[in-house]
């Protein structure tokens, strides 16, 4: 079910609301949470029932190791938790996303012929898979209770953040269930909430699924495009993956408050950070925090001194680029945005006036650093969007061969889309000339109402800041039934795939 529905909007929602608040006014507060994490297994398991059978089962398997602890609490009992958490939670998620990765490359390295099983990936597996490793961790050493079971399904299941995240920590979402004075209706929570959902709504449908029939179609022609349609396709993609993936966190931050549960934030603008480290204290910030606790320092962080700190920097993206997909494009992708940040923890170039405390030989301006680091991400993006390796470097190549082939009036011509159906049909009676033209201003409109967008505050600030005044309202109407009428163009969320 997605959020971008008829069917989530209309039926869902305002069914898992009655029976969450409604349960919960009669004081039938465990029951308002199996209610809830019900109505989030619905959620999950509309997209495909068997999808639910993987879910249950990873949430008893996880559930019953923590019990299993209660009985002993020795380092030896800690060590075997730890091990057998991290083996059977990275086992399932290798098993159903990587397993025919890891056969491809053996079967290239030795020349075998193993057989593919060509597995579903089940939905929101990296997301749910993380979640509740990180609480195995915790538990094994010491830094979580033995919740409920109750609590904990409803910890994992809860259907805001289930799919694509934030990825939640235990400590922050089970004492909020705990809460029951949480559990009453909160007006001004609640008009948070649908204020942040729409803002979500309109970066999803009205931008994103927009952009992404540029994006969808370049990426498909990749060994035709030129110089011009090449830079607009990788601009598209920039701007469809950031409103994609920010509306989703904002939609789920949005039903949360609706709830009056608060999400974590998950991003803060990142494409007005000045450095690929700052973008990266920005960008999908709840995974950034899962890698630095569980892998990044553990490792020893940066307290061993630079070149293991070069090291961790690089294992951790290397492994943030595999855990977004079975594809070496990721890795390659991970692994430009590690040696980026390596670059900037060398302190060899700073940026003036950041707030940043390591020592630079050479200082540039804001603009320029601002520059360097959205021009490095916007290329780094050809790896993360291509199929191949192979299309990546193409796609390379097209941008700096310098040629111009006229290309780009086919990419513009799917930005055809219900909104501008009159300005069409005018042209095409009063000057058909001018049509693929106009199709290039319309496509060049949307980039820069994209870019417009992202130079204003973002949606969680404008709903911190506003004072729910008529104008607001009105605004928010205008941006809901315009979203609304455009689901007929809907589209799955990008990070579904992951």
């Amino acid at each position: 079910m997605l959020f971008n529905s008829y069917i989530f909007i209309f039926i869902f929602l305002p069914a898992a609301l009655l029976g969450w608040y409604g349960l919960n006014q009669l004081h039938k507060y465990r029951l308002a949470q199996l209610f809830l994490a019900g109505m989030s297994l619905w959620f999950y398991g509309y997209f495909n029932t068997y999808y639910l059978l993987i879910i249950v089962v990873s949430i008893l398997i996880n559930y019953l190791l923590s019990y299993i602890l209660n009985f002993s609490q020795t380092r030896q009992t800690r060590r075997i938790g730890l091990a057998a958490g991290i083996c059977i939670n990275l086992g399932i998620l290798f098993y159903f996303k990587y397993y025919d990765f890891f056969i491809e490359n053996l079967n290239y390295v030795f020349r075998t012929d193993f057989n593919l099983k060509h597995i579903l990936l089940p939905l929101g597996i990296s997301f749910f898979t993380f979640q509740q490793l990180s609480f195995i961790i915790d538990r094994c050493t010491g830094k979580a209770e033995h919740y409920s079971f109750t609590d904990y399904i409803t910890f994992v299941t809860f259907f805001p953040q289930l799919i694509a995240g934030p990825i939640v920590l235990h400590q922050e979402m089970i004492p909020q269930f705990k809460d029951y004075g949480r559990r009453s209706f909160h007006p001004a929570s609640f008009a948070k909430g649908i204020s942040l959902f729409t803002l979500g709504l309109g970066k999803k449908v009205l931008l994103a699924d927009v952009l992404a029939l540029a994006t969808n179609f370049g990426f498909e022609q990749t060994y035709f495009l030129d110089t011009p349609s090449t830079l607009l396709v990788i601009l598209a993609y920039t701007f469809q993956i950031y409103f994609d993936f920010s509306g989703y966190s904002d939609m789920a931050m949005g039903l949360g408050y609706m709830f009056n549960i608060v999400l974590p934030v998950n991003f803060n603008s990142p494409y007005k950070a000045c450095s690929v480290k700052e973008l990266w204290q920005r960008w999908h910030m709840t995974l950034s925090r899962f890698f630095i606790t569980y892998v990044y320092i553990p490792l020893g962080g940066s307290k061993k001194g630079k070149a293991r700190t070069i090291v961790n920097t690089m294992a951790v993206f290397a492994l943030s680029g595999l855990w977004h997909g079975a594809n070496w494009t990721y890795v390659a992708w991970g692994t430009m945005q590690g040696l980026l940040v390596v670059w900037d923890n060398l302190g060899i170039i700073g940026i003036r006036g950041s707030a940043e405390k390591i020592p630079s030989r050479f200082h540039i301006p804001r603009w320029l650093g601002w520059l360097f680091t959205f021009s490095f991400f916007n290329l780094s993006l050809f790896f993360f969007r291509s199929e191949s390796m192979t299309y990546a470097f193409q796609m390379f190549k097209n941008l700096f061969s310098f040629k111009h082939t006229g290309y780009i009036y086919k990419l513009a011509a799917t930005m055809d889309i219900p909104e501008f159906y009159i300005f069409k049909q005018a042209i095409t009676m009063f000057a058909p000339n001018l049509l693929n033209t106009a199709f290039i201003v319309v496509f060049l409109l949307i980039l820069a109402v994209s870019a417009f967008v992202l130079t204003r505050k973002n949606s969680l600030e404008i709903v911190e800041h506003s004072n729910y005044g008529p104008k607001f309202c009105w605004y928010i109407t205008a941006v809901f039934i315009w979203s609304l009428i455009s689901f007929s163009q809907v589209s799955t969320f990008i990070y579904f795939n992951f």
